[in-house]
């Protein structure tokens, strides 16, 4: 059994004492029917298991609306704080949920099984998306989904004129060579980016610099779009936008791709602006809004 299970069986015995009904007293009216009370009376209510208690801060965190700060969690989930902190502790151990100072959101292990979980439904709601934004841009258009090292193409609108052009469906990204990984890991919270960084300082990217991996985050995340020209193929140029519908965690990212040459900086702002809204839509989409939220 996961830690975080075990942690909270210390505190689950004296809890579960006072979750228990109290038996009903006898009285001089009932004292001679106490089989036919039985016979409609409910079943008592089962006590909740350490695994209750771990999966239900894990989906509360999940459903926030914002980042909740553990009084919140303690209390949607009725649990008390010493119990629900000490199960967090272990959660956010084993990557299950982060801490970003006071707050939690969903750990990296939440967004790796979420994303295995849903590709397939995930690329079939996107699937419009992508191709009307393929379609209005004359460009190839592909989604991609945070994995442990960086990113992975889950599907791909490409025109026929841009054959030329790998696809890369189904290859792993990294960070400090794709816009799409580096929209992504600059969407998580700082804390959360060391795997990424960790990758990159492998391969021989450097991290410190203006051109190093850490300056390019932090512009990714001021300006909230990720442009690359060339890094991985110099005739080849991209920009990116992670679909982020809660602050932190990143569910995918869409990515315009085409010739270099045609992504100059005069139609790079009008891109932009159209990938701002393919991403509006998705997120309205992921939230179950609908698109017509996002006009």
């Amino acid at each position: 059994m996961p830690q975080a299970l075990r942690t909270a069986e210390t505190a689950e015995n004296a809890e579960n004492a006072e979750n228990k009904e109290s038996p009903v007293p006898d009285t001089a009216a009932d004292s001679g029917s106490r089989a036919a009370r039985t016979a409609v009376e409910e079943p008592p209510r089962a006590a909740r298991t350490a695994v209750d208690k771990a999966l239900d801060l894990v989906e509360a965190v999940g459903r926030a609306a914002r980042p909740p700060r553990l009084t919140d969690l303690a209390d949607e989930v009725g649990l008390h704080r010493a119990t629900a902190y000490r199960i967090l502790l272990d959660l956010v151990r084993r990557g299950w949920v982060l801490r970003a100072d006071d707050r939690y959101l969903p750990g990296t292990a939440v967004l790796l099984l979420s994303a295995r979980a849903t590709h397939n439904s995930l690329a079939s709601l996107a699937r419009p998306v992508l191709t009307e934004l393929s379609g209005h841009t004359g460009l190839m258009v592909n989604l991609q989904v945070l994995e442990r090292a960086g990113s992975r193409v889950v599907d791909v609108i490409r025109p026929d004129r841009l054959a030329m052009i790998s696809t890369l469906l189904g290859e792993a990204l990294p960070v400090h060579r794709f816009a799409g990984p580096l929209a992504l890991v600059a969407a998580l919270p700082p804390e959360a980016r060391g795997p990424y960084l960790d990758a990159a300082r492998e391969a021989g990217h450097p991290l410190d610099g203006d051109g190093g991996l850490l300056a390019d985050l932090g512009r990714v995340e001021a300006d909230g779009f990720a442009v690359e020209h060339g890094r991985n193929d110099r005739f080849v140029a991209s920009v990116s936008r992670a679909v982020v519908p809660v602050a932190g965690a990143p569910v995918c990212a869409v990515t315009i791709v085409g010739p270099d040459a045609e992504i100059d900086a005069a139609r790079l702002r009008r891109l932009r602006d159209d990938l701002a809204s393919a991403v509006d839509t998705l997120t309205s989409l992921l939230s179950g809004a609908g698109p017509e939220a996002a006009a």
